[in-house]
């Protein structure tokens, strides 16, 4: 299994990017998936997940309401659209493969991460 994100770049708070994961390896629509973060000098945090057949959504507190996690099990694809982007949003997001149909907030719950594409948003 392969995820390769894209999507990242800066821009000014207030804005909005759209990050878009494509995933390799069989069965996509058999797992939950995800996307975590982690900025400078601080740990990875969880930010939201999806179930496998996209009803089910899950967002830390600090997006809820601003970030929206979406799938399209046809393209193997997951997207995380950010609006209302701050500063503390800076960070390097991570899409993330669930070792099962849950996702959780918990890292240990995937077992597959992307490279990371970094989103710096600007004061």
């Amino acid at each position: 299994v392969q995820l390769q994100a894209s999507g990242g770049g800066l821009v000014q708070a207030g804005g909005s990017l759209r990050l878009s994961c494509a995933a390799s390896g069989p069965i996509f629509n058999e797992y939950a998936m995800g996307w975590f973060r982690q900025a400078p000098g601080k740990e990875r945090e969880f930010v939201a997940t999806i179930s496998p057949s996209g009803t089910q959504t899950l967002y830390s507190d600090s997006v809820k309401g601003r970030f929206f996690i979406s799938r399209d099990n046809a393209k193997n694809t997951v997207a995380l659209q950010m609006d209302s982007l701050k500063p503390e949003d800076t960070a390097v997001y991570y899409c993330v493969r669930s070792q099962s149909s849950y996702g959780g907030r918990g890292s240990d719950h995937y077992d597959y991460w992307g490279q990371g594409t970094l989103v710096t948003v600007s004061s």
